[in-house]
């Protein structure tokens, strides 16, 4: 299934030289109060067809400020499908003034964002009223028709875009971005799956690259669909251990002293919006809505808020809130890049009796969110764009990397760190030991964000620790949030 290191896209594609950047001001506030600049690169619409059609993609940067540069830095969110313009201004939180001798070059990969052309293919996919997540309601072929009609909308939208989103196609535009900014090297800082893109641009281009940190490190072994069946269970895990945090808190919130009770609350109330919905608000959405406190503990006391004010007071507004979406601007763009990369990077099963089969597995241990998981990367079964065959991730050629993750980040389980530390042999792992947050690097945690300033600063890594299989560096983790104080008796 994979594909040697060095096999495919070695050197950028032959004939085709990129124009250097031509940088003007930005749109986006952030960006403009930051003095960044903006501009494209133009790229080719299939790297295997350099003198074809073109495509651009929109970057940004904000230039280092010392005497002295350390290079260009390139930064990914995540996603797949995540903008990345903004990203320009991560240095800025690198302690110890670190991330200021780098020029932090944000981009838009693909289909994404400003890029030209962005995918979208029907935006109010997302909406209120949604069917429910469990088959056992009936819905099942609501939702497999629904999958199928958002994979025929993003054949009609995409055109020949839609067979040239794979990571491959981003990593091979990553260094054509490079070529464009001028530089022998890159450095890089990727989150969640902007990990992935670092480890399969390591792997091409290892002489390329100069300093890498990945934070929510992904397991190369599963991209994706078996990925997406091993978050199911480790957000069972997380999302429980948010039912215990809001029950430490019940002074606060008032939804039961147990995590088992605040649990058997959350789907009591579930179920009564199955029979009723509120506002739009039926099982899905209510399910939707908890799913970032799995993410990142900083999610807590938001959700439990809307969760509390609407089992006392019945405030459907503050639930409708929390779902967050807006129906005068609806938007899919990220979504349906989420897509086209997650179907086409592997072929996924086209066979729903095994999909099925393996999500009534999972299900049976993790209720939570494998359904909605499923239902989520649904139009995968359906996808009009032809698959590739990924590359075999090997970082060895790489002189050091810093990787980071917390024990219990549901996005991107700690053993996929743990691989990657294997894969890169140069690379030190730094753990926020017992922590559920996913990608929470330059958050305030000063163990693990003082080795990522001096790591920048100066390309020190702490010691790698000679045993397999462990982290290097085991830092506190990002910590579970205070609540607002209760409101005084008789308020």
């Amino acid at each position: 299934m994979a594909v040697a290191p060095g096999a495919q896209a070695s050197t950028p594609p032959a004939g085709f030289t990129p124009a250097p950047v031509v940088w003007g001001p930005c749109t986006a506030s952030a960006l403009v109060s930051a003095g960044a600049e903006c501009g494209f690169v133009e790229v080719p619409l299939d790297h295997d067809d350099p003198t074809g059609a073109t495509i651009e993609l929109a970057v940004s940067r904000v230039v280092h400020t010392t005497a002295e540069s350390q290079g260009v830095m390139l930064v990914n969110p995540g996603g797949p499908g995540g903008s990345g313009l903004t990203l320009a201004l991560l240095g800025g939180s690198v302690p110890n003034g670190a991330g200021a001798s780098y020029d932090w070059i944000g981009f838009d990969p693909r289909g994404v964002g400003s890029s030209r052309p962005a995918l979208s293919c029907i935006p109010d996919y997302a909406g209120f009223n949604r069917p429910d997540y469990q088959p056992e309601a009936g819905t099942e072929q609501a939702w497999l028709d629904l999958s199928k009609s958002y994979a025929d909308a993003c054949a009609a939208n995409g055109g020949e875009l839609l067979d040239h989103l794979t990571s491959i196609d981003t990593v091979r535009d990553m260094d054509l971005v490079r070529a464009a900014l001028g530089a022998e090297q890159i450095n890089y800082y990727g989150f969640s799956y902007g990990t992935y893109l670092g480890q399969v641009y390591s792997t091409l281009y290892p002489d390329r690259v100069r300093r890498i940190v990945m934070d929510g490190v992904v397991d190369v072994r599963k991209i994706w669909y078996e990925a997406n069946l091993e978050q199911d269970v480790a957000f069972e895990r997380n999302i429980g251990a948010f039912f215990d945090w809001i029950a430490e808190n019940d002074a606060t919130y008032g939804l039961g002293t147990t995590g088992d009770e605040v649990e058997a609350l959350y789907y009591a109330v579930q179920d009564q919006l199955r029979a009723a919905p509120a506002e739009g608000i039926g099982p899905s959405e209510w399910n939707d809505l908890f799913l970032s406190a799995g993410y990142n503990v900083l999610a807590y006391p938001g959700i439990a808020q809307a969760f509390s004010a609407y089992v006392t007071d019945g405030d459907v507004a503050a639930i409708v809130d929390a779902y967050g979406f807006d129906p005068a601007a609806p938007d899919d763009n990220g979504y349906a890049v989420y897509l086209a990369v997650q179907c086409t990077d592997l072929p996924w099963p086209q066979d729903f009796d095994r999909v099925r089969a393996d999500n009534e597995r999972v299900d049976a241990e993790a209720p939570f969110e494998t359904w909605a998981n499923a239902w989520f990367n649904g139009p995968c079964s359906f996808w009009p764009a032809a698959a590739g065959t990924p590359v075999e991730v090997d970082g060895s050629g790489v002189d050091s990397a810093l990787l980071l993750s917390e024990t219990f980040d549901g996005a991107t389980p700690f053993a996929g760190a743990l691989h990657a530390r294997e894969l890169f042999p140069n690379a030190v792992l730094v753990e926020g030991v017992g922590g559920y947050t996913h990608s929470a690097s330059l958050s305030g945690v000063a163990c693990t964000d003082t080795i990522v300033a001096d790591y920048l600063a100066t390309g020190a890594l702490p010691e790698r620790r000679p045993e397999s299989d462990v982290s290097d560096v085991q830092c506190d983790p990002l910590p579970q949030p205070e609540p607002p104080a209760p409101a005084p008796a008789g308020s």
